[in-house]
């Protein structure tokens, strides 16, 4: 690992000393299932109280609950799942493990926002008598307390009263109707309510820690904070949080925001006119992806947070970046910067951004 850089520290700003030694360090062990990343207001992890210090620390074990009063909180699954706990809400870890995740919503609501999974995954969510299996990178919706099930984005194989129910996109299971289950279509833009925005929000947040870390284990600015391991879950001291770095290529989210490799990130956030090259290139100034973010150009016209599509883009489907070939991408010299996501230049892409937009994939891409 690296000597510790102060000047760093300095730059960074907003971190007290202690805060800086309580919480994980760059490059420290990857985070279990279950660790609990953010918590706001009030919330207990085995009727214990969680705060400040709790987050990146604490680990909802195997049988223990985390509960929330008025408050809110953050859970990481396996990398690139993040669970999400509304107020007064409850879930107990049934498995922790990376290779069969199993919670259960045991009252409240939770949301889980998946932008990457892998075949092998076994990741469920219990509720009400029912076991849902999460297949495919999406937002998914669980409310106990009325016994519903809704997918924004994404799939799901939900196994109840001896049934087996596939929902997909944009449909929902009401496990108290009576008679036969059956995934009905439902309304994605009448449930954007203030929990579904604060989790646009927290993943806002985290794209632009995701941008912070991967530039910075991609050697931009001279220095690594210690040897890349691969997709995964890395800790970032400026944001107080651990975000996701994918291995290859750009992981855009249902809300629209980019997790990008190191080797994708070059210029993020600072993409003006699509010119980066690992620490070289043409900008106009950091954008931060807060509540007052907004990208000049999006799918659609959609804006930050909408709902939309989760898809991904490799490096060998973008133009003019490593010598690639420019599949379905424009490369520098068209409009195109990335396939149908966030664009790395040109004032327009399909369904994309790009210029200055290019780490906001607009939340409505449709990338294959």
């Amino acid at each position: 690992m690296s000597p510790f850089n102060w000047s760093w520290v300095k730059a960074k700003g907003g971190f007290s000393l202690a805060a800086l030694l309580l919480s994980p360090a760059w490059g420290s062990v990857p985070p279990q299932p279950g660790t609990v990343n953010y918590i706001e207001g009030q919330a207990s992890l085995g009727g214990q109280a969680l705060g400040e210090k709790s987050v990146g620390t604490a680990r909802l074990a195997a049988s223990q609950s985390l509960s929330t009063q008025d408050g809110r909180a953050e859970i990481l699954l396996t990398p690139g799942i993040f669970f999400r706990v509304a107020d007064h809400s409850s879930v107990q870890m049934i498995s922790p493990g990376l290779a069969d995740t199993v919670l259960a919503l045991q009252k409240g609501r939770a949301m889980v926002e998946v932008a990457e999974i892998r075949p092998e995954n076994n990741v469920r969510v219990d509720e009400g008598g029912a076991s849902t299996r999460l297949l495919k990178a999406g937002l998914y919706d669980f409310d106990a307390d009325r016994g519903q099930i809704r997918v924004f984005d994404g799939e799901a194989l939900v196994q109840a009263g001896g049934q087996r129910i596939e929902v997909k996109r944009g449909r929902q299971l009401n496990l108290k109707a009576t008679g036969k289950l059956k995934a009905r279509e439902f309304d994605k833009n009448a449930y954007t309510d203030d929990f579904y925005r604060w989790a646009s929000l927290r993943a806002s947040y985290l794209a632009e820690a995701n941008v912070d870390a991967a530039r910075t284990y991609g050697g931009v600015g001279g220095w690594s904070p210690s040897m890349w391991y691969g997709s995964g879950w890395y800790w970032d001291p400026s944001f107080y949080a651990y975000t996701f770095i994918p291995d290859d290529g750009i992981f855009f989210d249902p809300f629209g925001w980019g997790f990008y490799s190191p080797w994708c990130a070059f210029e993020a956030p600072y993409l003006g006119y699509g010119f980066g090259y690992g620490g070289y290139g043409y900008g106009y100034g950091r954008r931060h992806f807060g509540s007052g973010y907004r990208p000049p150009y999006t799918a659609g016209g959609r804006s930050a947070g909408s709902v939309g599509h989760a898809y991904s883009v490799r490096r060998g489907t973008m133009g003019g970046f490593g010598g690639r070939g420019a599949l379905r991408s424009g490369g520098f010299g068209r409009a195109g910067g990335v396939s149908r996501g966030g664009g790395f230049g040109g004032r327009s892409v399909s369904r994309g951004g790009g210029f200055g937009g290019g780490f906001h994939g607009g939340g409505g891409g449709h990338g294959r």
